[in-house]
């Protein structure tokens, strides 16, 4: 090499680089424009554009690459990234080459297609230095990730342990154990290969169970990891919280809650033992426990530990981190709950914005976002833009999910919620029995998705006129959620409004009126007075009334059932006209 550039010039200047990126690679990109990007290996360019042009189109005959022109802006006044002009010792001496350090990273800027083409495009690169407020973030975070209390191979030992490259963990612990002279600093060694080789073994196969959808083999993986861990760690080590954690999501997958809150509760008490107070891993943890209190029906708990994980993220992470996009749909599902679909809404986007600049397309926790912005619109009427998210999450779950897993059998329950609400019975029942097929198969017989679907089903028989059925499958749900949900659920309060609309359509009045207190109940103790549930509760009884010929209570009712939807759902929604209408009629009954 003949000099660092910078040496000789510091004026800026433009480089050229030619390559092919695959789709995923490329989509991701396109996504994190404005972030940064490094070429993770030394990076040669040319100072002709020509030549690196002609490189790109090159890669475009694997059908599968997208060939890229990388044009990018050096100015050698404010990078401290060592680059050398080599056409001095290059083979290729005419294209005046110029070779970047491994350590070289760049902010991405604009993007457009080359002469029309959808698979040839120019990207803009502008190399910064160390100095860039992001990259000082990011290199902190990662920096915190990667053991800095620990030295040497050892260190190297534990940070390909963490990023799962275990062969290659192996083979760094056996250097180290020809290397100790002391039985001590063996005995460590020799803890670090069986972990290697046992514990974290069986936590990543739980994992993948897990992501599979075998709850069952996911926990027992999981729990021969603990014993594990148990055995040979001390009380308080945070592989021994992790162990929990991953425990803990998985009971709380397959409903139970008991075990799952016990589970996470020692992550925490492990993690606040030994972290910072604003560690991430400790959000992670509140997270978790959110997430229970979320499925327990105990949302003022929820939004509390999920606020808290959102304040430790947001203090520590990059903006863009996925941890932070996981806190928004977490808090956003919540709002959901209550009865916010404003703030819902808000939050789910702000989780699908991160995802969609760090993930690729077709990435499971994009489906997640998608099915929760879905819910929202489903609650708030708005079943077009409802049905388009569901169909997105439902696509993305079947191109990388097993055919029976169960988020598949979510995103086909969700399906035909927005059906069953737009009135279309067929393809609502149709997609409610796909969901009740796959949670049959792979949950136990008393989980609550189990009684939800069982509750659809129930509900589409009821508006076809078929109230044996319906009164059947909702008596199903009714006891799967006694045996094991709180006695002040919200679900099951849904659960006896709808018992409580088949009786009044089969002329039972007295039974009917019976669920709907029993409903009612449940609401006043457990959701602000004017959630929109109250809404078919109020309608209900309004109606109740009048056939009882107590038209004073009923216009009450049904004037509360509109008052709430007017004040909580889109002027649009079509319930309001609907209970607008019971109170017409009621009114003109007296």
């Amino acid at each position: 090499m003949e000099q660092y550039v910078g040496q000789a010039h510091m004026e800026s200047f433009t480089v050229f680089h030619g390559q092919g990126l695959t789709k995923a690679d490329f989509d991701q990109m396109i996504n994190t424009q404005d972030g940064l990007l490094s070429f993770n290996n030394f990076l040669l360019t040319t100072m002709h554009r020509q030549v690196s042009l002609n490189f790109a189109r090159e890669t475009m005959e694997s059908y599968d690459l997208i060939g890229i022109l990388f044009v990018m802006k050096i100015d050698p006044s404010i990078t401290s990234v060592p680059f050398a002009a080599i056409h001095g010792v290059s083979y290729f001496e005419e294209q005046e080459q110029i070779l970047f350090s491994i350590h070289s990273i760049f902010r991405i800027g604009p993007m457009k297609q080359i002469d029309g083409n959808s698979r040839l495009w120019q990207v803009d690169l502008t190399l910064i230095n160390e100095n860039d407020p992001e990259l000082q973030v990011l290199t902190k975070q990662i920096r915190n990730d990667t053991y800095p209390h620990i030295q040497g191979w050892d260190r190297l030992g534990k940070i390909l342990f963490k990023l799962g490259q275990l062969d290659k963990a192996q083979e760094v612990y056996d250097i180290l154990l020809d290397q100790t002279s002391t039985d001590r600093e063996k005995s460590l060694v020799y803890h670090m290969l069986g972990m290697v080789k046992r514990a974290r073994t069986y936590d990543n196969i739980g994992l993948m169970y897990d992501n599979m959808g075998d709850y069952s083999n996911a926990i027992s993986s999981h729990q021969q990891a603990l014993k594990i861990y148990q055995n040979t760690l001390t009380s308080n080590h945070p592989d021994l919280a992790t162990s929990y954690n991953n425990i803990g999501l998985v009971y709380n997958k397959i409903g139970d809650y008991l075990n799952a809150t016990s589970s996470h509760q020692k992550a925490l008490e492990i993690y606040q033992n030994t972290l910072p107070s604003n560690h991430p891993d400790l959000a992670t943890s509140y997270n978790n426990i959110g997430l229970v209190h979320d499925n327990l029906g105990d949302y003022s708990n929820a939004l509390l530990y999920q606020q808290k994980a959102l304040d430790i993220y947001q203090n520590t992470l990059p903006s863009n981190h996925s941890h932070l996009a996981t806190s928004y749909n977490n808090i956003g599902s919540v709002y959901n709950s209550m009865g916010d679909y404003s703030n819902a809404l808000s939050y789910q986007q702000k989780a699908l914005e991160i995802y969609q600049n760090i993930l690729p397309s077709n990435h499971p926790d994009l489906a997640t976002t998608y099915n929760n912005i879905g819910l929202v619109y489903d609650n708030m009427g708005d079943y077009s833009n409802a049905l388009s998210s569901h169909q997105k999450a439902l696509e993305i779950y079947q191109n990388t999910l097993p055919s029976n897993h169960p988020d598949i059998a979510t995103s086909h329950n969700n399906i035909g919620s927005v059906y069953d609400n737009m009135g279309d019975c067929s393809n609502a029942l149709s997609c409610y029995n796909k969901a009740l097929e796959i949670w049959q198969k792979t949950l136990p017989s008393n989980h609550s998705h189990l009684a939800r679907s069982y509750n659809n089903i129930g509900s589409v028989y009821d508006s076809m006129g078929d109230y044996s059925n319906a009164l059947s499958s909702h008596q199903k749900a009714l006891e799967i959620y006694q045996k094991t949900l709180p006695p002040n659920h919200p679900d099951l309060a849904s659960s006896f409004n709808n018992i409580g609309s088949v009786y009044e359509k089969m002329g039972d009045y007295s039974k009917a009126l019976s669920y709907y207190e029993q409903d009612l109940e449940i609401c006043e103790k457990t959701l602000p007075s004017n959630h929109p549930d109250f809404a078919p509760t109020y309608g209900h009884m309004g109606m109740m009334c009048s056939k009882n010929r107590e038209y004073s209570k009923a216009v009450l009712y049904c004037e509360r059932a509109v008052k709430i939807l007017e004040n909580s759902v889109p002027a649009t929604h079509p319930h309001i006209q609907l209970y607008a209408n019971n109170l017409t009629y009621v009114k003109k009954q007296m």
